[in-house]
């Protein structure tokens, strides 16, 4: 699996775009805020229809404009397959696959995988659970439509639920519906739940081969699924807690409460792990997120590097760039020193300057 090509018009800073990509490593490099991330996060966008960055549809058409269009080719077991999105201000995307129209965002995925890597992520062990069940729902969305549609599913429900635990307190007589929404939310929170459980399982397995070797041998990383409450109970439980939720005017029982825990020699180093052990995690984590991906797709996915180097040691960096050498990889950095230093194979080196992208 390869992404071939990308079209850009009316996208963030870039006008027009074409770039064509190479099948190895390609590297975008300048200053910072020429435009280097937005066209990872466009290749992001076409295969997963959401912003790496959580930006909405309007905050990424070129300002000054009312639409953008993006049009990708991805080859696909020596297929090639279009996507072609349309982002408008106040509208719904809209996405065709082979000049198809498509009605739900979710046939798109799993027509290329992305791993993503920014810096940010290196932060992701010791910021709130939010962004753990962010990867989580991520990286399961990309490998299972099933969990997608649960997910959304879930999603829509806890948000209605919400609504209605502060509409009792203006119309008590509205708490006999309750039940439905709770049923609803249990049928799909158990799935989601279950579905974590197997990828938390998995992951752990890959994980902690992949952290002996950045540590040295000298940590052991074992995750766990920090559960809100467990499939088996999560019926009686939610009942149990309907007087809290309603004085609180929330659900607080259900899987969007999860999290995951990272212990190093029997540490949380979530709470209690320096910089660098939480830093070294948050790396075994991506490539872990790398390995899970070739197993279960039987290909590798798309790399998405964000200038990730410069914020690493060169013993992780050099680990890093080891285990990169047979993905298609697109990385944003600021100078190709780290590279040359560490012997990597570039393959296609493009340098962007204000929003012109030169192939060198």
């Amino acid at each position: 699996m390869i992404i071939d090509s990308i079209e850009l018009e009316k996208f963030r800073n870039y006008s027009s775009l074409n770039l064509i990509f190479d099948p190895g490593t390609n590297i975008f490099y300048g200053d910072n805020a020429q435009g280097k991330t937005n066209i990872l996060e466009s290749v992001y966008l076409c295969g997963t229809t959401k912003s790496h960055r959580g930006n909405k549809d309007r905050e990424m058409i070129q300002f000054g404009q009312d639409e953008s269009h993006l049009r990708m080719r991805v080859i696909r077991n020596n297929s090639p397959i279009e996507v072609d999105m349309h982002l408008r201000k106040n509208k719904s995307k809209g996405i065709a696959i082979n000049g198809v129209p498509i009605r739900k965002a979710s046939e798109l995925f799993g027509i290329a995988n992305f791993v993503f890597f920014s810096p940010e992520d290196l932060s992701i062990i010791k910021n709130g659970p939010g962004e753990r069940r962010r990867f989580i729902d991520m990286e399961l969305c990309q490998l299972n439509k099933v969990y997608l549609h649960n997910l959304s599913e879930y999603n829509k429900i806890i948000i209605q639920r919400n609504k209605l635990l502060k509409d009792i307190s203006f119309q008590p007589e509205l708490i006999d519906t309750l039940d439905i929404w709770d049923m609803q939310m249990v049928e799909y929170g158990k799935k989601i739940i279950r579905d974590r459980e197997v990828f938390v399982e998995l992951l752990n397995e890959i994980i902690q081969q992949i952290h002996q070797k950045l540590s040295g041998g000298r940590e052991v990383l074992q995750i766990s699924y920090d559960k809100s409450v467990s499939a088996e109970e999560f019926e009686q439980t939610l009942a149990r807690g309907r007087t809290r939720d309603l004085k609180f005017k929330m659900s607080f029982t259900g899987p969007h409460r999860d999290d995951i825990c990272f212990n190093v020699n029997n540490i949380d180093i979530r709470k209690f792990g320096s910089q660098g052990q939480q830093r070294t995690a948050a790396l075994s984590l991506k490539l872990s997120e790398i390995e899970l991906v070739k197993r279960n797709i039987k290909d590798t996915p798309i790399l998405l590097l964000d200038d990730v180097l410069s914020e690493l040691d060169s013993h992780r960096q050099k680990y890093l760039l080891d285990s990169i050498f047979d993905i298609q990889t697109l990385i944003t950095c600021t100078g190709l020193d780290d590279f040359v230093a560490n012997r990597f194979q570039i393959n296609k080196v493009f340098q962007v300057t204000d929003g012109y992208v030169k192939s060198l």
